[in-house]
């Protein structure tokens, strides 16, 4: 959903990346606590100590959101259940999962252990405020401490909305499925409640707009937004998972791919292949017709003009690794994860150094379209 992001950490073997997004973050959030918040909790204050505590306070934050989702992502592991990473972005964090829970169960304490770590820091914050008073702690510190204690509780509690993809939305759906035995009715049905929470979120953020408030009108509304696509987002991807699991990449891939050898030149590359079948990525052979590697448009692009004439596609080819290449009998959706960590929409099928096809995102994304469109007809 957003992209692979920036690795920052590695913690208990997980990765933890920040989204583009996070970057909004980084200025607005202590520009928000600095400006407006904190100077309305206790008045009074130099602008240095209301900026310290900003930054202070967006790291508090931060540090918040990895421990709620590094709660599920644990909890996760012991079902089984692989995490890939840990993303964060505009509105929070999300834990990549590579499937979905096995049972109602575990989908149940996956969910209830974000708010229920949120709940615990909440707990914290509120006794280290308590002491921090007695021990005669700056104000501003324990302004902060308060103020995390605060936005924990309010995490673990937004996040209870019943509003598939937010935890409520989740620990909903795993009642659902216990009661019904269809994982795909009741993602279907939290997903709906998900889209209209999203859709009053973004009324509410039009409403504050309207009465003044702009800049808590807009994080309404940008955050019914948000919510308003994971759920319809969360969804597809389900139904997704459905159609490829278990599919093997031979019943996907295009035979008798389009070639290219590795003696000709860039120049011949662009005016014979790209501008006449327009793919952006094309598998090399070398002289005996095994597979040398690929070759793609953005190492064309990163080539200087002027050269084009006089390098060859083999000088600028990316040699086959496990990033490119899939084995026939490899699970769709595995590929498509591949594809989608990596940002390349076309992968090479082989056997050895032999090319046995390609493998197009379209070509899933196709297959996929028309399955949901054949079976909503049923």
């Amino acid at each position: 959903m957003f992209g692979k992001g920036i690795e920052l950490f590695k913690i208990f073997g997980l990765s933890i990346r920040v989204d583009a997004s996070w970057l909004a973050v980084a200025v607005l959030f202590p520009w928000t606590l600095a400006t407006a918040v904190f100077p309305a909790l206790r008045p009074g204050l130099p602008k240095t100590a209301y900026w310290s505590m900003g930054i202070l306070g967006s790291f508090g934050l931060f540090a918040s959101v990895v421990v709620h989702e590094m709660s599920h992502a644990l909890v996760a592991r012991r079902f089984g259940i692989v995490i890939r990473s840990i993303t964060l972005f505009l509105f929070g964090g999300v834990a990549e999962m590579a499937g979905e829970p096995s049972s109602p169960r575990s989908e149940l304490l996956v969910a209830a252990a974000g708010p229920a770590a949120s709940f615990g820091l909440a707990f914290v914050g509120l006794v280290a405020t308590t002491l921090g008073g007695l021990a005669g702690l700056p104000a501003p510190v324990q302004v902060v401490l308060a103020y995390l204690a605060v936005i924990n509780a309010a995490l673990a509690v937004f996040n209870l909305v019943p509003a598939f993809p937010l935890d409520g939305g989740r620990i909903l759906r795993s009642v659902l499925w216990h009661w019904k035995g269809n994982l795909r009715w009741a993602t279907r049905i939290s997903s709906l409640l998900g889209a209209g929470f999203g859709l009053l979120l973004i009324s509410l953020g039009v409403l504050r707009v309207v009465q003044d408030d702009f800049m808590g009108g807009m994080w309404w509304f940008l955050i019914g937004l948000y919510v308003r696509h994971a759920a319809q987002m969360s969804y597809q991807q389900l139904l997704l998972r459905q159609a490829l699991g278990g599919e093997p990449v031979a019943r996907f891939m295009r035979s008798n791919p389009v070639t290219v050898p590795r003696s000709i030149s860039v120049q011949q590359l662009v005016q014979d292949y790209v501008y006449r079948y327009h793919f952006k990525m094309f598998p090399v052979l070398d002289d005996s017709g095994r597979l040398f590697g690929c070759v793609s448009t953005q190492q064309v692009r990163n080539l200087p003009h002027d050269e084009w004439d006089s390098q060859t596609v083999g000088a600028i080819a990316e040699r086959c690794g496990p990033d490119n290449t899939v084995t026939a009998d490899t699970d769709a959706l595995r590929a498509l994860s591949r594809m989608s960590r990596t940002g390349d929409s076309r992968l090479l099928v082989v056997d050895g150094d032999r090319l046995l096809g390609i493998l197009a995102l379209k070509d899933l994304l196709q297959f996929f379209a028309l399955k949901m469109e054949l079976e909503e007809a049923a």
